[in-house]
């Protein structure tokens, strides 16, 4: 699968369209990546992804894109509000899970490998993560659950679990107004209700690293990104809550 692709620009390929697929396939990787046997069934999935009824542009895999439920994990699809499908493994277990690029004031290479050491340390004491692990300790009532989902990320925010400006870097200020906590199991609520605040587990990680190339510079002079600087890379989960809400619907 992988010598069909067609090398549109630096780390962007295009997957052509074959037999069934409505739409070409896109991915977004390096040339280090193409060398692995990883992409195989991946690439398989977006292919499948993009057979689906009303999918518009592309059917995309990212550079994280590995083997999912029936969408690849790190694919990304838009379809037409009106002949398109919803697809409840596009979404996946981790229902809202995030990423998030934090960038370090100081050069990567001004940390020794002790700092790093230590901050990554301190990062582990202070962020949860891990099956169970949270920093909500009390159970949560059901106007608890109610006011948590009218108010969404302020919710955390207000009880000292993140800050006010994180709101600007999220879809929507962290909130959807079309939420509903009565489509949400009880069963559910009680799995998530000790694990809010956390990492997560799985794949869900904190990484500390350096901006080591730009393939957009357009885009990183507007992100204010060079080479040389630190970043964190947060990817959280939805925990409990969000893989119970998935099975309540898949089922």
């Amino acid at each position: 699968m992988i010598s069909k692709l067609q090398k549109l620009q630096p780390a962007i390929y295009l997957i052509p369209k074959e037999e069934l697929m409505r739409v070409p396939g896109l991915l977004v990787a390096s040339e280090s990546q193409l060398q692995t046997e990883t992409l195989d069934k991946p690439l398989e999935q977006v292919r499948n992804v993009a057979c689906l009824q009303g999918i518009i542009g592309y059917s995309i895999a990212m550079p994280d894109v590995h083997w999912g439920y029936g969408f690849p994990i790190g694919g990304v699809a838009a379809m037409d509000a009106k002949t398109g499908v919803i697809s409840p493994g596009g979404v996946g277990y981790d229902i809202n899970c995030g990423v998030r690029l934090a960038i370090v004031p100081i050069p990567f290479q001004d940390l020794s490998p002790s700092v790093r050491h230590s901050l990554l340390t301190r990062i582990f004491q202070l962020v949860p993560s891990g099956t169970g692990q949270g920093h909500h300790h009390a159970s949560l009532s059901n106007k608890d659950y109610e006011d948590l989902v009218a108010q969404g990320a302020s919710w955390s925010i207000e009880r000292g679990m993140g800050y006010a400006e994180d709101l600007e870097s999220m879809e929507n200020q962290g909130c959807l107004e079309e939420a509903d906590i009565r489509s949400v199991s009880e069963h559910a609520k009680r799995r998530g209700e000790r694990q809010l605040g956390s990492i997560g587990s799985g794949n869900h990680f904190v990484e500390i690293g350096e901006i080591q190339e730009i393939y957009l510079p357009q885009i990183a002079a507007n992100w204010k990104l060079h080479t040389g600087q630190t970043y964190i890379l947060i990817h959280s989960g939805s925990r409990g809550f969000g893989h119970q809400i998935c099975q309540d619907f898949l089922d």
